[in-house]
């Protein structure tokens, strides 16, 4: 399974147990030391006032799951403030907490009225205050807002719990053939979103940029086939002739190129389409061997790819000029073991996601490409599909547990780990959605 994109080409692809089910839930499974100390305290609010949402809760989580922060359990506070002004700040000082979040929520003329503070007990100053406006509905994209506002305060880096992510999961009904869903979630798991339901297997979604449409494979008409869709309409639209087989969709980082991998015959090679003007797709490469996976540079210079030229599945880099060609012949960047494959490419151009395999299984791991050292930093046994998330502090993979795909994340320097896992059923081929995507209406 992780390398998804050989067996498409090879038209050999396996299809996944699967059972009903739907709701995904988070269990982390690896915590870090001197992670900072935070307290996220209950919003108060009037008696008449009856949050659907536990928005403090969700702040500590998305907090926790970061494995940069570790909130103080509920049970353990020393006082439940609704205000800064209310802090005895020696008290949450021998607490031993650098920040504390309070809040109150209250009826508002339309919707509820959220207000809140993050305090720090040693500079005994309030660090940022806010008031937001949200309906019982948005409560808990309001606490994922609020956990980036923190997590950029504290860290000066942009948080990512209000993004998103898309996913492949499968459904099967007793004596059933198998349903293929492609979905989209909140970070955490929750609030799915259908976007595709299909009898056909669906594979290896993408983002565009603007975080509007989603790439994909589609096997309906019996041959791979690449797609675009619109999120929220639903829209969509094939890439190229139904004859073809198409993989791997990549979209450049300013959303006018499309790269992707074309089989014909034995042979695989990476192209890319023009999605504004048309015309003929531009080949990058021109080998004998399965070349496929590509993922752009951010700075839209060039493309990473995976290709058995070398007798094994190794990462080669190849530069692309200001209209989408290559200028360089491919240049092999992965050395460490016999099996690299699978590449994301982190915000920062440095750093690349991918599934290396080494005497214990598939793991995911991180290259440097300034440096050039590799360092695995989830031992998974059959890791696949690793992606970063926008602000590249964390990195979203695909598992196997227990027999079925689960969607598990990892820090980027592999310190802090969690599992998000479905009731029942299997999950995979996870994308990070990038800052700011449209996901709803």
């Amino acid at each position: 399974m992780t390398m998804r994109h050989f067996s498409a080409l090879l038209l050999a692809l396996a299809l996944w147990p699967a059972a009903a089910g739907a709701v995904l839930t988070i269990e982390i499974t690896e915590g870090v030391s001197g992670a900072r100390p935070v307290a996220v305290v209950s919003f108060g609010h009037p008696d008449d006032v009856r949050p659907n949402t536990d928005i403090a809760q969700v702040v500590a989580t998305d907090l926790a799951r970061s494995g940069r922060f570790s909130p103080m359990a509920r049970e353990e506070l020393p006082a439940r403030p609704e205000r800064g002004g209310e802090m005895d700040m020696d008290q949450w000082r021998q607490a031993g907490q650098d920040h504390v979040l309070v809040g109150q929520v209250d009826r508002g003329a339309d919707g509820l009225v959220i207000r809140t503070q993050l305090m720090d007990p040693y500079r005994e100053e309030q660090v940022f205050g806010y008031r937001f406006q949200a309906p019982q509905s948005g409560l808990r994209r309001l606490g994922h807002r609020l956990a980036d506002r923190v997590y950029e305060a504290v860290l000066d880096r942009r948080g990512a719990f209000s993004t998103s992510m898309a996913y492949v999961r499968t459904e099967r009904e007793t004596g059933d053939e198998p349903r293929y869903i492609l979905a989209v979630a909140d970070a955490d798991g929750r609030n799915e979103q259908i976007i595709l339901d299909s009898g056909q297997p669906l594979m290896s979604p993408a983002w565009s940029p603007d975080g509007r449409r989603v790439a994909y494979v589609s096997f309906e008409g019996g041959r791979p086939g690449l797609w675009v869709q619109t999120v929220t309409s639903g829209s969509r639209e094939r890439i190229g002739p139904a004859s073809e087989s198409r993989s791997a969709p990549a979209f450049s980082p300013d959303g006018r190129y499309l790269a992707w991998t074309r089989q014909d015959g034995d042979n695989t090679d990476i192209y890319i389409t023009d999605l504004e003007r048309g015309g003929d797709p531009v080949r990058v490469t021109r080998h004998w061997a399965i070349d496929t996976e590509p993922a752009w540079l951010p700075s839209g210079e060039g493309l990473i790819f995976t290709s058995d030229r070398a007798g094994s599945p190794q990462l080669y880099e190849v530069e692309l000029d200001d209209r989408a060609r290559p200028v360089s012949n491919p240049e092999r960047i992965t050395f460490e073991g016999n099996y690299n494959a699978s590449a994301d490419v982190a915000p920062d151009g440095r750093h690349v996601a991918l599934v290396h395999r080494n005497n214990n299984g598939f793991r995911i791991a991180v290259l440097d490409r300034e440096r050039g050292g590799l360092e695995v930093v989830a031992e998974t046994t059959m890791g696949e599909s690793p992606s970063f998330a926008p602000n590249g502090d964390m990195i979203l993979y695909a598992a196997e547990r227990a027999g079925r795909g689960v969607l598990e994340s990892v820090s980027s320097d592999g310190r802090a780990r969690q599992r998000l896992g479905m009731d029942i059923g299997n999950v995979r081929e996870p994308a990070w959605s990038p800052f700011d995507a449209l996901t709803s209406n």
